[in-house]
This record gives structure tokens, sequence and C-alpha cells, in this order.
């Protein structure tokens, strides 16, 4: 024997097709395709502000920003054909070791690394030097 009617002798069947499931978009988009990580506005104004004073030396010319799934990279260069001369680095992952923040040169060296984004964008700071005449 078995649980299901007999259907010869008129009894239906009844199936339940209309048991939906409530998604949240939100949540399903970023299952689907995690948002890359970006630069806060914050973060972006203190880059700026570097970037518009090495400007106004004459020592960078041009910039790209990369919003990528594991880290933010901002690019300065002498010339836009060319390789960057720094790269300014968020990576999230590293905020609990090293820092988030980065400066990395042309060669791919780690200039200066922390947690605080002021305080490793010092790196730029021009030190004062003693000119004798």
């Amino acid at each position: 024997m078995t649980d299901q009617p007999d259907l010869r002798h008129g009894e239906s069947r009844s199936v339940d097709t209309n048991s939906s499931v409530v998604v949240d978009l939100k949540e399903y988009k970023q299952s689907k395709d995690p948002l890359p990580v970006t630069f806060q506005r914050r973060e972006l104004d203190a880059i700026l502000w570097i970037y518009g004073r090495m400007v106004g030396e004459g020592e960078w010319r041009d910039y790209a920003i990369d919003h990528l799934k594991d880290k933010a990279v901002f690019s300065v260069f002498k010339r836009s054909g060319e390789m960057p001369l720094f790269r300014i680095e968020k990576n999230p992952k590293l905020s609990a070791k090293q820092g988030a923040f980065s400066v990395i040169n042309t060669n791919g060296m780690t200039l200066k690394r922390g947690h605080d984004l002021s305080q490793v964008l010092k790196v730029f700071d021009k030190q004062l030097k003693l000119v004798e005449k």
C-alpha cells in the first residue's frame, strides 16, 4: 500500500506550485558578484591632495584608479604611456596585520605600509636639506 490517493476513484492530488521563496536582491547580487574594494571619500581626498601637490611641483602628470575584487589601487604616472611611478593600495585583507594601506614604487618595493592612510602618505613629504653657499 502507498500513501498516495487513488486517482481512479475521483480523488485529486494538489501540488502547491505557489510556494515562493523571498530572496533579498542585495544579498543575491553580493553572493554572485562581490562588490569591488573602493576608496572612501576621505581617503580619496587625502590621496588627491598629495596628487595635486606633486602635479604642482611637476613630479606627476596622470593617474588611474582601479577598484578590484581584493584591493583598490591609485596609480600615479610621470607620463600616461609609462609604468606607474607609485601605487597607493588599499587591501582590506591586510588591515588586521600590517595595515590596509601601502605605497609601492615602480620596482614593486613597498615603501611604507600602515593602518592610517595619512601616515602612509607621509612617504611623499619632502625632507629639508641643508644647503651650503
